[in-house]
């Protein structure tokens, strides 16, 4: 919204079931609190984009943002990219993947910029039909730990990145270290999008689509670093500033 001195970020939702209480089985509406305070922190405004399944209501919910932010949760359904569900598959929403889905093709007719991070990497890579594997373990090769099992805020592996890449050009640094929570990963890489980040075992780790403004997405989660590693709120001040410019 050009009137507002900041820029509205709108982040995906999803919903959450409760699972005990007065209110079990209640779905709500949510996204992780780490979203909120990265926006925030660098300079953004946030917006929840709760859940629905009514495409006026998508394409309106983008025209009252200045940026997406597509967040993490449940795996992508491999209808989405062609293939039938392996036993390693994990909990799907086809139906969150169809709103984000709609999000980003509203997102991108409008030329808004759009910043992806783990699912939402992958929402993206599928939309630009590429493909994932549905676990690491069907790569074939030996794999890092991507699930550390530990603290959000700490940071376990390596990622290289791409000199070339725009996420170079934010972070300023071809080696880093990044946080992991994730079992799938890029397999097939969307067309029109490029590499711009891999683990040392060659899992892809940031994709972004070089003829766009700002089409950035990274696997690793750095909005549960803003406040351990400094760095990655580069990623949040360079989205924000390009939706300030929408």
């Amino acid at each position: 919204m050009k009137n507002m001195k900041k820029p509205v970020i709108g982040i995906s939702g999803s919903l959450i079931i409760d699972s005990s209480g007065s209110f079990a089985g209640y779905k709500r509406s949510y996204v992780n609190n780490d979203y909120i305070l990265s926006v925030i922190k660098n300079g953004g405004i946030p917006f929840i984009i709760p859940f629905n399944e009514n495409e006026e209501v998508v394409k309106a919910q983008i025209e009252m943002v200045d940026g997406l932010l597509l967040s993490g949760g449940q795996d992508v359904a491999p209808k989405n990219y062609g293939e039938e569900p392996t036993p390693k598959l994990g909990d799907i929403f086809p139906e969150r993947d169809d709103f984000e889905y709609g999000l980003l093709k509203a997102a991108l007719e409008a030329k808004k910029p759009v910043l992806g991070i783990c699912r939402g990497a992958q929402i993206i890579n599928t939309y630009f039909n590429g493909s994932l594997y549905q676990d690491l373990s069907y790569i074939g090769t030996e794999v890092l730990k991507h699930n550390q099992e530990n603290s959000p805020s700490m940071v376990t592996h390596s990622v290289m990145i791409d000199k070339t890449s725009k996420l170079f050009d934010i972070l300023g640094e071809e080696n880093i270290r990044v946080n992991s929570f994730h079992h799938q990963a890029v397999k097939k890489v969307g067309d029109g999008l490029t590499v711009s980040a891999k683990a040392p075992d060659g899992v892809i780790e940031a994709i972004e689509k070089t003829d766009y403004p700002f089409l950035v997405a990274v696997q690793w989660h750095p909005e549960m670093l803003h406040l351990t590693v400094e760095m990655m709120n580069k990623l949040f001040i360079r989205f924000i500033k390009e939706a300030a410019n929408e």
